[in-house]
């Protein structure tokens, strides 16, 4: 990787590029620790039990806890793309919407934009209620819009709420911005490089306080030291572990008959249908952990203090019953065959090899050619869902374990470790590509 990036500064068109890129998430960085009025680093707590809360403060590198105007970040950007997605599988005209070229994606793209101004509304309200459940002094919905809450931070009536809604919204209009700027001007995708920047901040912020715990002023630490060590090693083989599945997948060989046309030959190659084993990446986390943090989310919006207690006790992430933990593996195991249906289609990869005269040796075209490619894709689907699960229960078992003070921060979740990784490869790859195309523009001149 670092091989491509020397070979990247080289060409001058991608090396504005990358410049334009690390502009603009210097500029998301410096608007993580701009200060929203009326909310200080005070009115959250890094030991909440509410998983949701953890989650935004990991992807937004810390900005959730300071209370800065980015502190949701790009999450209601991602929900909305995460929700057109799913309608436009199951309504029929925004799914002939999506096939209408250039001009449905750009209406598609602007409904996502409107849809996220409406989640950041509804989440922005939810994170004020949080921050006061978060310390016990959380209000009904109705109490705090209403201003009959008040306390000690300076909420004391509904234009404070509204203010603060608005600078929350404003700054996730403005994290959305950033990111579309970045996949147009820069390189490789940029929400993913905004969610990229936030962890990474969020793991140097939690090395740092954890090398000020062991050179302390009372002198070294070894306990500590020996703790840190052991959690480093351990997080380099998750990373190896996860780079090698990120990075396996299952070729599937297809041969192409030879056809006559005219006076030429066509057909006679083989070539390879790729499947990857994680074919999903984070996705399944994301919706597990999602689904397991809305009925906290519900409670903690409308003050249901007996089911939060409920909740917690049984199903909340911090619960020493397993089962969340059962709960968790099994949502994880559903949503990756889930998003496996919607991505992967075999019956239209088969009915498309038949038309252009291929086959998979062995195999007969049609429905056997389809049933093949759709077992083979379940296997391979349950054995990246089997690593998913694995991977979300070693943080909270064996990391936590050892190093607690990582739990509080949240640097290296299963879903952060996931993210990392995925793209650190996409934007190796978007390198190597745009590399390889100057190469071949140099080539044809």
């Amino acid at each position: 990787m670092f091989e491509t990036i020397k070979n990247a500064f080289k060409v001058k068109e991608i090396r504005i590029k990358i410049l334009w890129t690390l502009l603009f998430l210097l500029l998301y960085r410096v608007g993580s620790y701009i200060p929203v009025p009326g909310v200080g680093d005070k009115l959250y707590s890094a030991e909440t039990d509410f998983s949701y809360l953890k989650i935004m403060n990991m992807m937004t590198g810390g900005s959730l806890a300071n209370g800065t105007l980015f502190a949701m970040g790009i999450g209601p950007y991602i929900n909305s793309s995460i929700i057109m997605q799913l309608l436009a599988v199951a309504i029929p005209p925004l799914e002939r919407l999506s096939k209408q070229g250039e001009e449905g994606r750009r209406k598609i793209s602007s409904y996502t934009r409107y849809l996220t101004i409406l989640l950041a509304i509804i989440q922005s309200v939810g994170i004020i209620i949080s921050y006061g459940s978060a310390q016990g002094t959380g209000a009904e919905l109705s109490a705090i819009l209403a201003g009959a809450d008040s306390n000690t931070n300076g909420f004391t009536d509904a234009l404070s709420y509204v203010i603060i809604v608005l600078f929350y919204t404003a700054g996730s209009c403005i994290t959305m911005w950033i990111g579309e700027r970045i996949t147009e001007h820069g390189i490789s995708n940029g929400i993913s490089l905004l969610i990229y920047a936030g962890i990474i901040a969020s793991f140097a912020t939690f090395v740092i306080n954890e090398v000020s715990i062991i050179f302390s002023a009372s002198g070294l630490n070894k306990t500590e030291l020996w703790k840190f060590i052991g959690y480093l090693i351990i997080i380099i083989v998750l990373f190896g572990a996860i780079v090698w599945i990120e990075l396996a997948e299952r070729k599937i060989k297809v041969q192409y008959a030879k056809q006559v046309k005219g006076r030429k030959m066509y057909g006679g190659q083989s070539t390879e249908i790729p499947i990857k084993v994680n074919a999903n990446g984070v996705m399944p986390l994301i919706f597990a952990f999602s689904i397991l943090s809305f009925p906290e989310l519900l409670g903690t919006l409308f003050g249901w203090e007996g089911f939060l207690e409920f909740w917690s006790k049984y199903l909340g992430a911090s619960s020493t019953l397993p089962f969340y933990s059962i709960l968790l593996c099994l949502l994880i195991l559903f949503f990756a065959f889930f998003y496996s249906q919607i991505q992967f289609q075999p019956e239209d990869i088969s009915k498309t090899i038949q038309q252009n005269g291929g086959f998979i040796p062995g195999i007969r075209p049609g429905k056997p050619t389809a049933d093949y490619l759709k077992k083979t894709s379940d296997r391979l689907t349950l054995f990246g869902a089997i690593f998913l699960a694995l991977l979300a229960l070693i943080p909270s078992l064996v990391l936590n374990a050892i190093l607690p003070a990582a739990s509080t921060s949240g640097s290296f979740s299963a879903t952060g470790m996931l993210i990392v990784v995925s793209v650190a490869l996409e934007f190796n790859t978007a390198l190597e590509s745009q590399i390889m195309a100057k190469k071949y523009k140099g080539f044809l001149k």
